[in-house]
């Protein structure tokens, strides 16, 4: 009697907070009483509520020569606090980077150099004039595939910080073959700004401006060595740019990498612009830099894109610096969210676009309910005709069932797609199945003579090992699915799994309270009917 008592009070736990996980789920209940629930609706997934999808391509070569680059500054600047003095290193190709050491007695020491301090394996050496050493210099290929991984986790975590902070709910970002990663994004529904905001680098620099250069020759192919032509882009109030030349000089004096926070701000005209926060070692940075070059002209780069070429006044400091452009709230914004988060380790291109219509999510929520209620209806119509009472439990403990699935769903804010519902299906017929190897059990135990008390202890205790085995097995299929799978099949790995946790719960634990309490309201010489 005692054990009874409290396998009911857990159970009507159980069943009190899966209603009111899931009551927020149903139309019109969450406007008039979801401050009083603690779950929030069911979210849907890209083919229930519409949405964009995506698939992008990490250009890896480009991303492999901007890491062997670094890899020959660092070493240059090593070299140069040692004494040895070789020229700006040049990348050949996603391995291989070309080195020329200035002078040939240094040969020793610098070979000692790049053993020691870099990846690189010396590949072979020329004799140049004036006594130089010309290198070639690569990198292993354990080194491009370790380096391979670690853009595409970088470049999936700037993602997900970018679309976090864009605020879409539920997003499925993942790794897939061949350096491409898929991005599905529920509800959203302006694909432009969403590429935008994903896809651009946002590698940020700050450049000075060469004013002693001749712009004229520059536009015509005659450069300096480290110079670069670039243009400035002047935003019109009619939203149209004029493109103006200017001459920078190559080396970037500060980079994005110090940047801790971009927000937008208004300034006294009431233009939106975008200021940036650098980190303590940054900030430094920027005060020597501005210090050193008063009366100098800094261009602001984004993306290779120059977005203002302001004139430095006075020594900054304070870590603070500002990237105006007559933006609009909308572009400042979004300008915000891709510095805060970080830049890309690589360029990304769009390999595959997608937009899901709501109206089209819609009518795969209808299609997708409306066969569950006909499964569902079928089920319920065939065990109350062939197990008379056990009928009765078992539709009862299946609707119970998919209220707890549903509330387990909004619980752990996991999201319902239309496989999802698949899944669902798919665990009414699971559920009712441990019901029948129940029944059946007690039926035989009945037809042995046992009384109905019996019979129903000896038929949940020699069913309930069978379901959990079988059950079990089903779980290790749905958390292998959930692991490798893509968004739709991890959805229906999700509703699978949970939805054979609460049929074991339902099917073992509260359709045999619901017996106890049946027989215990009969006589003990009374029939079962099941």
């Amino acid at each position: 009697m005692q054990s009874l008592r409290l396998r009911i009070i857990i159970t009507a736990v159980v069943l009190i907070l899966g209603l009111a996980y899931m009551l927020p789920s149903i139309p019109g209940i969450q406007n008039t009483l979801g401050k009083y629930l603690p779950g929030d609706p069911v979210n849907l997934g890209l083919d229930l509520k519409g949405g964009i999808h995506l698939t992008l391509g990490v250009d890896m070569d480009t991303a492999m020569q901007n890491n062997l680059s670094l890899l020959g500054e660092d070493l240059k600047a090593t070299a140069r606090e040692k004494g040895i003095f070789i020229l700006r290193p040049n990348v050949l190709s996603d391995s291989r980077v070309e080195l020329v050491l200035l002078k040939g007695d240094q040969k020793k020491e610098f070979e000692e150099l790049i053993d020691s301090y870099t990846p690189f394996a010396i590949d072979g050496t020329e004799e140049l004039d004036g006594g130089k050493i010309k290198y070639l210099v690569s990198v292993p290929p354990q080194y491009i595939k370790e380096m391979a991984k670690l853009t595409m986790d970088q470049a999936i975590k700037t993602i997900r910080n970018r679309i976090d902070q864009f605020g879409v709910a539920e997003p499925d970002i993942r790794k897939q073959q061949d350096n491409r990663i898929q991005v599905q994004l529920p509800g959203l529904q302006d694909p432009e700004r969403a590429i935008n905001i994903i896809g651009q680098t946002a590698h940020l620099e700050f450049k000075m401006v060469d004013d002693t250069a001749d712009v004229e020759k520059a536009v015509k192919g005659i450069i300096s060595p480290g110079r670069q032509l670039s243009v400035l882009r002047h935003k019109n109030p009619d939203g149209s740019y004029t493109e103006t030349p200017i001459v920078l000089k190559k080396d970037a004096v500060l980079t994005g990498e110090y940047v801790t926070d971009a927000k937008v701000l208004m300034d006294q005209w009431n233009t939106p612009y975008v200021s940036i926060t650098f980190n303590s070692r940054g900030g430094q940075l920027f005060a020597n830099l501005t210090g050193e070059n008063v009366n100098k002209r800094m261009a602001i780069v984004l993306d290779g894109k120059v977005y203002s070429a302001p004139v430095i006044q006075e020594k900054i400091g304070g870590g603070r610096a500002s990237i105006t452009g007559r933006f609009t709230k909308e572009e400042a914004r979004d300008l915000a969210v891709v510095l805060r988060a970080g830049s890309l380790p690589a360029p990304v291109v769009i390999l595959e676009q997608r937009t899901v219509g709501p109206s089209l999510g819609q009518e795969s929520i209808d299609k997708g309910v409306m066969s569950a209620f006909i499964g569902m209806g079928i089920v319920l119509a065939f065990m109350l005709v062939y197990y008379g009472f056990g009928g009765v439990v078992a539709d009862l403990v299946l609707c119970l069932n998919i209220m707890l699935i549903l509330g387990g769903l909004a619980a752990f804010g996991a999201t319902l797609t239309l496989p999802g519902i698949a899944g669902i299906i798919l665990t009414i017929g699971m559920a009712v199945d441990a019901n029948v190897i129940i029944f059946e059990r007690i039926r035989e135990e009945l037809r042995r003579g046992l009384t109905p008390r019996a019979a129903v202890d000896e038929g949940y205790g020699r069913a309930t090992l069978t379901i959990m085995d079988a059950n079990v097995t089903t779980v290790i299929a749905a958390i292998i699915l959930y692991q490798f799978g893509t968004g739709p099949v991890r959805g229906f790995a999700v509703t699978l799994t949970l939805g054979i946790i609460t049929s074991m719960f339902t099917a073992i634990f509260v359709s045999r309270i619901l017996f106890e309490l049946y027989i215990k309201s009969r006589s003990e010489n009374a029939k079962l009917s099941i």
